[in-house]
């Protein structure tokens, strides 16, 4: 019986050739859809799966609230996961973990004889010496246990060792390592360890001990439990513990180490534990690497049933539509006995059958389309053998679940015909199925043309990202960064070489600059308040002609400038939106005034002498916040900025090169443009919008694909009236206006309905962003010209090829 299903499948394939193949080609793309945004959720919900501690393993995170503004991150001070460890039984062990985060790349330098190996690598930490027994790692080198046991000793990656020693064993050999952040030190190699393909949300190329140097140092000193919430905390729960209970005792905790400190500030904060597994999809901003987004997530999972269900929707119409075709089959097979149970199984094998082959064909097509698509989401992806049968298991469930959708509406419509009615010649497709038909066509169009908006709403607003005005000078801007104590002190020869070439406008230097995270913010309050209303300030130190190249705009006072030698380090520039926070009455009436800190128990002044015009120092996200520049006394600048003459680019890139190379010869030389620096902030959003686009193209052109199948269909049952309206003297246009009216009218309807869902969406979308481009009619009204001309297109390849058809044709079996 089943082989005589297969058979029967089989020759209905052959039969309907052109049917067959929109079916299985519109399948495959669906199922091609399915597939990698398959691979992609897989791989966001394995994210700390290897680990093996990783059921008792927590990070210990922080949720705080400040004039109203609530937060959470995945920091916490430095003595708090120590103490905790001290008073309560339950924890086993804890690791602390921090970035170089006062540099975007560290040098790593390996001398041998009198030649120096310079690299400039990313993504370097400082971590306790039980950060290799808590988190899984495998050590082609050294001993995990051990390994950062020793001040002073760091462990590599396998590409940063391969890269620096070659074939050559890395273990005990030493590093000269110079940073920003912890200084120049030499470091010893105690182990290598291979990345895992399984992703983590910790993405260390390599980790130094964060015993010695100036971090070592830095967190010996420090007690407090309020402030310097700047390292990721992760505590080992002793087995059978509960890390409710013991989440519940972290508030009196608080209390005690911290309440008065906090009352004094006018904070509170409490702590949490979130699983190492979870941190990834579950966990806050602030973390170690930006997590992923749930919400991102049923966005694509979303996608891939829609673009599948469209696929199957063309399955449907056209199946139905084919009744007539198979109408005399079914008649006669159930004259001789064949029950409807037995029909519906036949199409539904045929319509797995189908969805297999597509199934075989959308794996070539994912295969080919892997790169592209690991582009655009920003993923690579690795899976092991077991992995791979898991995946395809998976995939082939979706394809039998895919056919069943798509087959079970067509089984049962057409294994319900009467016999008596078919074999007497009086079948027809029913009003019922027509209109059913309808319906799937409305809503295979409020899939395509709501994802035509979203995808030209999206656009805008990326648009609006690119172009809005930040309220500072972005474009020519050359940002030369300065990472080691050399490049520090090169600095002021440097700038003069600059100075006097004539492709650079201005220079300036700066500890940050606008698109990067500035990680300096401090409690500051006005003069004359309680020292309990504090306003959190960021801070950024800058020389005297880092505002002007910067073309920030002056409102009130001055600017930093070598006119003004007497000008303090406390002397502060501040922005509109601090001038707001600290309740001065204008800008005008901030200058001349002073903002206070309170350090070591004594009252710190800042005189502010300027006010400047309020600019996006982050993404569009964020509200503007308040903003102070404090004058560097000392040439130890993280960044120098050079404003290049419009065209002068290249001639510009090679003279500073040039200069660089002769005052800083072991090192590297590297650069960046602020405006690119700046776009890096909408990354995810550049993605998401990528991701629509594509897919909004593959859901129009799997809803076009039925839509031409069906007009084939049409034209079809129709070739005899199209031949006597010809011969009646209709014209070309009349009648592709008659072929095309009622699948045009139904697209028109799928505008109306799609609409107001796309608003929605998009609506709740840009709500994550503080400033954005306004959601107007012209946007919809867009969507739904490109929906009905696109949809015209299709119709009018087979309606005006049916419309020049020789009617002598059409009627000369009449």
């Amino acid at each position: 019986m089943f082989k005589s299903y297969i058979k029967l499948a089989y020759r209905s394939i052959l039969k309907n050739k052109m049917f067959s193949f929109i079916n299985i080609f519109g399948l495959a793309i669906g199922l091609t859809c399915c597939l990698l945004i398959s691979m992609y959720i897989y791989k966001e919900f394995s994210y700390d799966s290897y680990q093996k501690l990783g059921d008792r393993l927590y990070q210990l995170d922080t949720y705080s609230k400040m004039d109203g503004k609530e937060g959470r991150s995945g920091k916490t001070p430095a003595p708090m996961a120590p103490a905790m460890q001290q008073e309560f039984p339950e924890i086993e062990s804890y690791t602390r973990f921090i970035d170089a985060f006062q540099d975007d790349k560290t040098l790593l330098q390996y001398q041998t004889g009198k030649d120096v190996k310079s690299f400039y690598e990313t993504k370097g930490y400082f971590a306790d010496s039980t950060f290799f027994r808590l988190f899984t790692y495998n050590f082609r080198e050294g001993n995990p246990a051990t390994a950062l046991n020793e001040p002073n000793s760091v462990v590599l990656s396998e590409e940063i060792a391969n890269k620096i020693f070659g074939s050559e064993p890395a273990l005990n050999k030493t590093l000269h390592i110079n940073s920003t952040t912890n200084g120049v030190y030499d470091f010893k190699v105690t182990g290598v360890f291979i990345p895992s393909k399984i992703p983590s949300h910790i993405d260390a190329r390599f980790v130094m001990s964060m015993k010695g140097g100036e971090v070592g140092e830095w967190v010996s000193g420090l007690t407090d439990m309020v402030n310097n919430n700047m390292f990721y905390s992760y505590l080992l729960l002793k087995p059978g513990a509960d890390a409710k209970r013991l989440e519940a005792k972290f508030d009196a905790f608080i209390q005690q180490h911290a309440g008065s400190d906090l009352k004094a500030s006018g904070r509170s904060k409490k702590q949490y534990l979130t699983p190492v597994k979870d941190i990834h999809l579950y966990a806050t901003e602030g973390n170690v690497t930006p997590g992923g987004s749930l919400s991102f997530l049923y966005i694509l999972i979303s996608i891939a049933a829609v673009t599948l269900l469209i696929a199957c929707v063309n399955f449907m119409n056209l199946s139905t539509a084919q009744s007539s075709k198979r109408a005399m089959e079914i008649g006669v097979r159930k004259v001789l006995g064949a029950e409807q149970t037995s029909l519906v199984r036949q199409f539904l094998l045929e319509a797995v059958l189908l969805s297999f082959i597509s199934l075989l064909i959308s794996l070539v097509f994912a295969v080919l389309l892997m790169p592209l698509f690991e582009k655009v989401s920003g993923k690579t992806f690795y899976f092991s053998t077991g992995e791979y049968i898991y995946l395809f298991a998976g995939f082939l469930l979706i394809a039998v679940i895919a056919g069943l959708i798509a087959g079970t509406y067509p089984a049962y419509y057409l294994s319900a015909f009467k016999p008596i009615k078919v074999l007497k010649g009086k079948f027809s497709n029913s009003l019922a199925a027509i209109s059913f038909r309808k319906v799937l066509v409305v809503f295979q169009f409020v899939i395509s043309v709501a994802l035509i908006v979203a995808s030209i709403a999206i656009s805008n607003q990326m648009h609006y990202l690119r172009t809005k005005d930040l309220g500072f000078q972005k474009d020519q801007q050359l940002v030369i960064p300065l990472r080691t104590t050399t490049a520090k002190a090169i600095y002021p020869a440097l700038k003069n070489v600059l100075f006097t070439n004539t492709s650079v406008a201005a220079t300036g230097a700066s500890i940050y600059y606008p698109g990067i995270v500035n990680f300096t913010d401090w409690l500051l309050y006005k003069q004359g308040t309680p020292a309990s209303q504090t306003r959190d300030v960021y801070i950024n130190r800058v020389d005297n002609s880092f505002l002007q190249t910067m073309g920030v705009h002056l409102v009130a006072g001055r600017l930093f400038s070598k006119d003004f030698p007497a000008d303090t380090a406390n002397s502060i520039v501040l922005n509109e939106q601090g001038v707001k926070d600290f309740g001065f009455t204008s800008p005008e009436d901030a200058v001349g005034k002073n903002i206070a800190a309170t350090r070591d128990g004594h009252e710190v002044l800042f005189p502010i002498v300027g006010v400047v015009k309020d600019f996006h120092f982050e993404g569009l996200q964020s509200h503007i916040q308040a903003y102070g520049f404090l004058l560097n006394k000392r040439p130890d600048y993280s960044y120098l900025i050079a404003h290049i003459n419009g065209g002068a680019i290249k001639p510009a890139l090679s003279s500073i090169a040039a200069a660089w190379s002769k005052l800083n010869p072991n090192e590297p030389f590297e650069y960046s443009f602020m405006d690119q620096d700046f776009q890096k902030n909408y990354i995810a959003e550049e993605r998401l919008a990528a991701i629509i686009r594509y897919f909004t193209i593959v859901a129009i052109f799997i809803s076009c694909l039925g839509l031409f199948g069906l007009t084939t269909f049409s034209v079809e049952q129709r070739i005899k009236e199209i031949g006597i309206r010809k011969v009646l003297g209709a014209s070309t246009t009349g009648i592709v206006s008659l072929l095309s009216k009622d699948f045009l009218s139904l697209v028109f309807i799928s505008f109306f309905i799609a609409s107001p869902i796309a608003w929605y969406f998009i609506h709740q979308w840009l709500e994550s962003f503080a400033y954005k481009a306004p959601f107007t009619m012209w946007i919809i009204a867009a969507a739904c010209i490109a929906a009905l001309l696109i949809a015209f297109l299709t119709i009018s390849i087979q309606a005006i090829k049916a419309a020049v058809t020789n009617p002598v044709k059409s009627l000369r079996t009449e």
